[in-house]
Parts: C-alpha cells; structure tokens; sequence
C-alpha cells in the first residue's frame, strides 16, 4: 500500500531569503483575494465562475501587466515563481468546491500576517540533502532546516509557511510499504468529554489537558495591553507578537499530548470504536441575531470553549490515519443514547443518569460511572457495526465493513 506522510521542520533562512518568503507569500495571499473578487464580481453580473484553467489565464495576464479585479496595477508577480501562485488558485477552486458541497462555508479574503504560506507541487524542482539538512527550492536556493528525523520516502510537494515569527517546511512523501497487520487483538470503545478527555471501556481514562483554559489569564493580560496600544505601532507589534506566541504555546501543547495518546491507543487496539460527533455543529455560538437573540449565551460560549479546548475533532483525525498505518479500523458510531442505556438489561431513559457522573438503571438497578458506561455502549454498536455492516457514518470518510478474513484490518479506498 502506498503512504503519503508530511514531515515538518523549522527553517534556518538569511535575511535575503526571509523576505523572499515573505515576498512569495504576500503573492499568493493577493493572487487569491484578487481572484476570489473576480468570481464574487462574475456572480454579481450573472455570469459563471471561472474554473482553474480560467483563472490560470487571468493570472497570466496579470503578470504581464493587465490590471486586477481590484483596478491596480502588479507586475511585480512576475518575480513569483509560477506554480505557486497557481497553487493558491487551486485552493480558492477547492474551497468554492467544499462550500457548494456544504463541508465548508463561503471562502473569504486572507488577511496579511494570517496562515501565510505557499507550495511547490513540482518535485523535479525541488532538492532535498538530508545529510546536510538543506533543502533547495525554486527562486530561494539552498535553505537549511532543523533535521530532527529521517525523511522517508519520495518528495511529492513542499509548502513553506510562518508561524509566530518563524519559517517551516513541510515535505509530503509516499512511499510503499506493507500492508500491516495488527499486533494487538483488543477492541475499545471511547466516550470522549469534558471532565475527562477520554474515557475507555475498560475503566481507565486520560485527564483533559486544559491547555487553553491554563493560560487564560495571562492570555487575557497579554490581549488587554495590546488594545492599549497604537495600532501598527512597533510597541503594538511586539504585543501582538506575545499574544501569537502564547497562541503558538497552547496548540503546541494540545497537538503533543494529543498525538501522544493516539499513539498508545493505536498500537495497543485493533479496533477503537468512538462517536460520530458533529464537533460544528456541537460548538456553534448561540448569540443569535437582534431580533432573535439567543439564550444562556455566557454559558454557551464557556461550553463552546472547552469543547474546542479538547480536540476532539484532531483527537479523531489522528486515530483514524494511525490507526490505518498500524493495521487496525476506526468505527464511528451514531452518539444518540449512549450514556442513557443501560449495558446490562439496555433499557433507555432520560433518569438512568442522575448526574454528570453517576448511573443507575432505573428498571434492574445497574451502577457505574456514567462515562464508562456511554464507553461500554459505544463498544458494543461498534462491535454491531463490525459483524452486522451497519451503517456507522454518513460522511465523506466512513469506513466500509471488514471482510471476512480480516475484520480487524482497516479496508483502503
């Protein structure tokens, strides 16, 4: 089977080559709003949008000089390398496709500063030394990264982007490699909260990290005296540059304990059964609107922040592509009841879990905690799932039934 797997390093770049990145950035940044109010503008008049080809075009024509949808005037794209540029294109057709497919909402215009990157899709011009931990890219030459690990695999595209100050790259590879086959044999069912991060079948749990809520205050501290401060002034910048990089510490904190527990889950599991929880839809403001405005705002907003805090959404990408390299299966589960059922007699009732923590069965008087109960339930569907072919989730990445030989291998499209 073939692997596609991304490895990410920090860039050691000169002064010269930094604002060459940030020159290439800046390109791709206006190439996509340019091109995104060209689409916006054909709309307005009753015409199609563009497709890629179109826009390719256009885009041609703007590096020779032609003006843009915005009315000024950017040869210096021309100092852009190409591919690039049409990269950020191909992400505007792809957003528009997400949002006419309803898995995203409408794309809007990038802000300077915010989630700059860019792509190179070619790898004939693309070099890589590993041994001297540089790698060569179109118009920036040799750059040298902090190696950390082996790079594995054919180079298939690079993307260059910034984070809090610094330069990375990310280099996706695929190679072959076996089809695995699973060490372990065990099976278990995740209830994943609040109060606890994730609760196993088993008994065990793993305690929520809070990372977020952790540094709060001195998030808050940080925000309060950038607000203070003249807007785009230098003493402004260094605050923002605070606030990025205390931002920067909270997600780097979350995506290492979350990759750490995935990990242990995947290698210790043929199978984990989890819910198929609409995380969106789940953490969607209540504010409302001023003719119908929402309730239990406040208390809302503080759901809404916990719940982000978790990740569980990351928490479930991870254990479905580790999962798939081990060998083993990911089964979503329909959520409905699961923490109202009983496991033993399966009698459902709203007054079977009195609290937040305790269940009791109402009609045979069956005690547990009630998140290792909704564990246990979530088990069992997933088990339904494995020998019955139930239906365990409608969206773009459900997994099909096993066969028979190997049912606690993972099925490839």
């Amino acid at each position: 089977m073939q692997r596609l797997q991304a490895f990410k390093f920090e860039l050691r770049p000169n002064g010269p080559q930094q604002r060459q990145m940030r020159r290439f950035a800046g390109s791709c940044r206006v190439v996509f709003n340019e091109a995104l109010a060209l689409q916006k503008a054909r709309h307005e008049r009753g015409e199609k949008k563009l497709g890629y080809a179109g826009l390719c075009k256009e885009l041609t024509a703007w590096r020779n000089g032609a003006p843009l949808p915005s009315g000024r005037v950017a040869p210096w794209l021309a100092e852009a390398p190409i591919h690039p540029l049409q990269q950020a294109l191909k992400d505007l057709e792809r957003a528009y496709t997400n949002f006419f497919a309803r898995r995203a909402d409408f794309p809007c215009f990038k802000k300077k500063g915010q989630s700059d990157s860019f792509r190179y899709p070619d790898p004939k011009q693309i070099k890589l030394d590993p041994g001297n931990s540089r790698i060569a890219l179109p118009k920036l030459g040799w750059l040298r990264y902090r190696s950390s690990r082996d790079v594995l695999g054919a180079v298939r595209n690079v993307t260059v982007s910034a984070s809090c100050g610094k330069w990375f790259v990310s280099i996706q590879t695929e190679r072959e490699v076996e089809q695995p086959i699973p060490s372990a044999i065990r099976a278990i069912g995740i209830d994943v909260g609040i109060a606890r991060f994730a609760t196993f079948s088993d008994g065990t749990f793993l305690a929520p990290l809070n990372s977020f809520r952790k540094h709060a205050v001195r998030l808050a501290r940080y925000q309060r005296a950038m607000s203070r401060k003249v807007k785009f002034s230098k003493n402004w910048h260094k605050a923002k540059r605070r606030v990025q990089t205390l931002h920067t510490r909270i997600a780097n904190a979350r995506r290492d304990a979350l990759h750490k527990a995935t990990t242990s889950i995947s290698q210790n599991h043929a199978m984990v059964c989890i819910e198929d929880l609409q995380v969106r839809n789940m953490s969607r403001s209540s504010r409302g609107s001023a003719e119908a405005p929402g309730t239990n705002v406040r208390a809302k907003s503080g759901l809404n922040r916990s719940i982000l805090d978790q990740g569980w959404a990351e928490f479930r990408r991870q254990l479905d592509y580790k999962l798939q390299w081990s060998g083993g299966w990911l089964v979503a589960v329909p959520p409905h009841n699961t923490s109202r059922t009983c496991p033993c007699c399966g009698h459902i009732a709203a007054d079977n879990r009195r609290t937040q923590a305790q269940f009791r069965c109402v009609a045979c008087g069956y005690a547990h905690h009630a998140d290792v109960v909704g564990a246990m339930n979530i088990l069992a569907r997933g088990h339904r799932v494995a020998a019955c072919g139930e239906v365990a989730h409608s969206g773009p990445s459900a997994k099909q039934e096993p066969t028979e030989a190997t049912a606690h291998e993972v099925t490839h499209a």
